[in-house]
């Protein structure tokens, strides 16, 4: 062992890239200086030298963009507290559009940006060339300007946040390369390096593109994979001055900025290079790759219609650095699911210097208070299973996911790569049906149903697409006689033991110690009061209960139970998804089908709401769950996989008389919004309490013991009425068609943004739910007197507010 070499520390940071320097950068702002960076070569050498060092604020998810926000306002801050330079300058960035659909998305950016805060002017062509007078605007529709943003120096930022992690105590050791994790009883201890062993109370993985392979070492999946990043350098262009903004070009798949008088030009072609498929070479440390002018050509192509003078221009340099890149083409934070105290900082799909700062700040929160501060699911390493972790599924991925940074970012787009890949037992029959299938958490998801002359391909637009009808069509079905929905891809989670029901009562916010055969709807919450998840819990037995939650959940939430259950606690979790289809039947003529494949009787007095029940089903048995997320009455069927396609024939042989129909989750969102009902990760989020969510009936605050987060909401409910709510709104203007992210006003002030939105066919016009912000407070007072509207795309429509269901013509319809 080298002489001084540490033998322990509290925490030890693997990877010396500038997501592993902000880390440790941030950690010991926090107060915690025992901290140990290891890198196996010198710092930033892996992939953050090569980077272009561009950071552009804006992001689809508010908590996104305040993560880069904060990325600006510290690298602006740094070198006045280390005295080592950043390169970071604050010149601004164009986007340009060269047509009409790529100018709806810029004036959509817009709006979201006025919602996030970001400042944004939507600009002509002639503007944007005025900001940016190298480049042709024959072509351009026109452009939107944010003066926030900039660029910055990789390797310089790099070593100024490692001087000011020293400066409070942490040691950055270079050339030491980590051989394993060390790990008992399911925690970290430490790792293992080629010169020692450092035991540790917390190691995170910021590897880069070796991340993958350090996961490996202690059964961790971290999916990412590395694939080819080229961008070329130039000599001086007459016109480029040192204040030129970043710009880009989203249509032709590349962005430029000045660098020493020249432009670095660079982009994200549409089908990537991967790289690496043998695994990333220990020693690749400041490499490059071989030029590759084939790969590079849609991109040269597109920069020289954009700067004329390129043809003349000298390339000084071809870059082409491999970075890794993702499945959803987000980044990876937190603890790793698999392995306590083990978090994970990695899979930055070339928007390392962008995120650096926030992410890092973010991560080290999360690490020094045991859990994340803020909504942070969209980079939540939970979002993936180990399946995501499949090298060749990841290599055919990452082709589409480089591409997506400047895709046409469509409503609903559906990934392509890499599919089908999970599939439930009715796939066939339903494809043989016409569907049109989508993609969550690897599922196969039937998203709309054609009818005869129709394919079931979607075609991409800002206004409807050309499934409008079909979902008219299911939506009329569900609420005049019945529809079927395949819902095989919710998670689920069988809980058992003997302290079953004390560990979930405490997890809980309802009360889910109630009789068996009871479902209970209910949030998981944190210490703040917010939704970790929101799921139906069914009580089998004394000691048995099933959870059933959302598709995209299951390794998340049976994380977050794991976590909260107690030592001693006599419980076991088992992941029982692959285990049972889940088919729902909904309509008001749902009971009507059912009631001729079954012995039991469904009335109201013997099978009311929120009850569940094992019964026979044709020759099946399976569990039938009186509850619904259309609205009306119905029965999620919970059938053993092996038994689904005979129950799903036996339904329809029966549902000719009835008119029952095939239904896609296009039409189950359009259903849920009309009914204003909640979903995760959309309107209910870990900074959301059921008080702001509008959910208050389902927490029960006199449980004998309590609830985690229950502290947080007494003392909400003390303090009155919030700032922020979740508000259901319809436009008066039957048109328009509204996506997600758009901008509410409050007359003529923004308020908020739509969360979750669909055309409602039922009432004629699009429906949506939005989280509506007054530091004020928001209450039915306040909602009552604004006038309302929503911004789409840069023309505003009148809103109206709703404080009950928007749909709702029988009351308590649902209980029928």
């Amino acid at each position: 062992m080298a002489q001084n070499f540490p033998t322990q520390a509290q925490v030890v940071i693997v990877g010396g890239g500038i997501i592993g320097c902000s880390v440790a950068y941030h950690l010991t702002r926090l107060g915690w200086t025992d901290v140990v960076l290891l890198e196996q070569g010198q710092l930033s050498g892996g992939t953050t030298w090569h980077a272009a060092g561009l950071v552009g604020q804006l992001r689809s998810h508010a908590n996104m963009t305040s993560l880069i926000k904060y990325s600006t306002q510290l690298y602006s801050e740094l070198e006045a507290e280390t005295g080592l330079a950043t390169g970071w300058k604050n010149c601004g960035s164009v986007s340009v559009a060269r047509s009409a659909d790529r100018m709806t998305v810029l004036k959509r950016t817009a709006a979201s940006a006025r919602a996030q805060g970001v400042a944004i002017e939507v600009i002509s062509a002639k503007e944007a060339q005025d900001l940016w007078p190298v480049m042709a605007i024959d072509d351009l529709a026109g452009a939107v300007w944010l003066p926030g943003d900039g660029k910055a120096n990789p390797t310089d930022l790099t070593q100024s946040l490692a001087k000011g992690a020293r400066n409070r105590g942490a040691r950055i050791i270079e050339r030491v390369r980590v051989t394993g994790i060390s790990v008992a009883d399911g925690v970290v201890t430490g790792v293992e390096t080629d010169q020692g062993t450092i035991s540790a109370e917390i190691v995170v993985n910021c590897a880069g593109q070796w991340a993958r392979k350090v996961g490996l070492m202690c059964g961790v999946s971290v999916p990412l994979h590395s694939a080819e990043h080229m961008y070329i350098v130039t000599g001086r262009i007459e016109g480029v001055h040192p204040d030129l903004p970043v710009m880009r070009d989203p249509d032709g798949y590349i962005y430029f900025k000045e660098e020493v008088g020249g432009l670095v030009m660079g982009g994200f072609e549409p089908e990537a290079k991967p790289w690496g498929m043998a695994g990333i070479p220990d020693d690749f440390e400041f490499a490059l790759l071989p030029d590759d002018w084939d790969q590079f050509e849609i991109l040269m192509q597109n920069a020289l219609q954009r700067v004329p003078q390129l043809a003349t221009a000298e390339v000084k340099k071809f870059y082409n650095g491999p970075e890794s890149f993702t499945p959803d083409n987000n980044f990876m934070l937190g603890e790793a699911p698999e392995l306590k105290n083990f978090y994970v900082g990695a899979g930055f799909n070339s928007m390392g210097i962008a995120s650096a700062g926030g992410a890092g700040r973010a991560l080290a929160e999360w690490i020094v208070n045991g859990a994340p501060t803020m909504d942070l699911w969209p980079v939540d390493i939970r979002r993936f299973a180990n399946f995501n972790n499949n090298p060749r599924w990841l290599h055919d991925r990452v082709k589409e996911t480089l591409g997506l940074h400047y895709a046409m970012p469509w409503p609903n787009r559906e990934l392509d790569t890499a599919r089908p890949f999970r599939r439930s037992p009715l796939y066939d029959r339903l494809a043989a049906k016409g569907a049109c299938f989508g993609s969550k958490m690897g599922w196969e998801r039937a998203n709309w149903f054609t009818t005869e002359g129709e394919k079931p391909v979607t075609d991409y637009a800002f206004g409807r697409q050309n499934w409008h009808e079909a979902v008219r069509r299911e939506m009329k079905a569900t609420r005049e006689a019945v529809g079927i929905f395949d819902q095989t891809s919710f998670a689920k989670l069988l809980i058992q033991g003997r302290d079953a029901a004390v560990a979930l009562n405490r997890i809980c916010a309802a009360d889910i110690d109630v009789t068996i055969g009871r479902s209970i709807y209910t949030g998981l919450l944190n210490d703040r009061g917010g939704y970790e998840s929101d799921l139906t819990v069914m009580r089998l037995a004394t000691d048995r209960f099933l959870l059933v939650t959302g598709s995209a959940q299951a390794v998340h939430d049976a994380d977050w139970i794991r976590k909260n259950l107690t030592a001693d606690a006599h419980v076991t979790l088992t992941d029982v998804t692959s285990a049972y289809s889940v088919l729902a039947l909904m309509g008001p003529k749902s009971r009507d089908i059912l009631t001729r494949l079954t012995s039991a009787d469904l009335s109201n007095e013997s099978f009311p709401f929120a009850t569940i029940r094992e019964i026979d089903i044709g020759y099946a048995t399976a569990y039938a769950n009186r509850m619904t997320y259309v609205g009306e009455l119905g029965w999620e069927l919970i059938v053993p996989t092996e038994f689904a396609v005979g129950v799903y024939e036996a339904l329809h042989d029966v549902g000719r008389d009835f008119g029952l129909t095939d239904c896609g989750y296009y039409a189950l969102e359009a259903l849920r919004l009309e009914k204003g009902y909640r979903a995760w990760s959309r309107e209910l989020t870990p900074d959301i309490t059921p008080y702001e969510a509008g959910l208050g009936f389902a927490v029960s605050l006199d449980k004998p013991d309590g609830f985690i987060g229950r502290e947080a909401l007494v003392a909400a409910k003390a303090r009155g009425t919030s700032s922020k709510r979740i508000v259901q709104f319809t436009v008066d203007d039957p048109l328009p068609m509204l996506w997600g992210g758009e901008l509410i006003l409050r007359d003529g002030q923004p308020i908020g943004e739509v969360r979750s939105a669909a055309y409602a066919h039922t009432l004629g016009r699009s429906v949506a739910l939005a989280l509506v912000d007054n530091p004020a407070g928001v209450d039915r007072a306040f909602l009552e007197a604004g006038r309302f509207e929503v911004e789409l795309a840069g023309d505003r429509f009148a809103a109206t507010v709703h404080l009950s269901p928007a749909y709702d013509p029988k009351g308590l319809r649902v209980k029928v």
